[in-house]
């Protein structure tokens, strides 16, 4: 099953600081500086984590994850906004 994560990051040098927001590109949706909008399974949050882990110095950067619950339940409505609306984006299937 599918969740919906927050993903948020404080990475202190501006090196790391790119190169976590590359790789995050690649696991969501960019909503805020620093945050993501993540669909996950479960192999795919252990990876995603893995490859944070390796890029981020542990006693100086925090990664949080916020699981806000599955994909199509409460994950799909679960982020509000004020001033700016946000969108979510939509899910189309991808054929590699």
């Amino acid at each position: 099953m599918r969740q919906t994560f927050v993903v948020s990051y404080d990475v202190s040098d501006s090196n790391r600081l790119r190169k976590v927001y590359r790789l995050m590109r690649g696991w969501g949706e960019h909503i805020q500086l620093s945050v993501f909008r993540c669909e996950l399974n479960a192999r795919e949050l252990v990876q995603m984590r893995l490859e944070l882990s390796l890029l981020i110095n542990h006693k100086e950067d925090q990664v949080l994850f916020i699981d806000i619950g599955p994909v199509d339940g409460r994950g799909s409505c679960s982020i509000r906004s004020i001033g700016q609306a946000y969108v979510s984006p939509e899910r189309t299937a991808i054929v590699v």
